[in-house]
């Protein structure tokens, strides 16, 4: 089965908005399991818009990561598609935005009550 199949199924079952949000709760769980990701994205937290060239730098020195910048790319493609991270470009630089609205949205799915309140 391909990976369009069942979203195509559920579009024509008018469950479009369960199977979106579903897959982009997955892919955000996805791409905060890994501990380099969440390096990468302390590093936007603190300094947003930041080169491919600039993430590996603060990786290394930050972090003691020694990963190459293929790694980086390919770790920063799975953020994007989790939309974590957005990229604008400028001739032939990409700089790397953080976005915290997948985040948001499954923090208000499953809202924490504050200390004091019953569940």
């Amino acid at each position: 089965m391909t990976r369009e199949g069942p979203v195509n199924r559920q579009l024509l079952t008018g469950k479009w908005l369960l199977a979106y949000t579903g897959r982009m709760a997955a892919d955000v769980f996805k791409a905060i399991a890994d501990a380099t990701r969440r390096a990468i994205l302390d590093e936007l937290q603190e300094r947003d818009g930041q080169s491919l060239f600039e993430l590996c730098t603060r990786l290394t020195m930050r972090h003691g990561l020694g990963s190459t910048r293929q790694a980086v790319s390919q770790h920063l493609e799975v953020l994007e598609e989790a939309g974590l991270v957005t990229v604008r470009r400028e001739g032939r630089y990409k700089f790397h935005h953080l976005d915290t609205g997948p985040l948001r949205q499954i923090a208000t799915r499953w809202p924490v009550p504050d200390e004091g309140e019953s569940p």
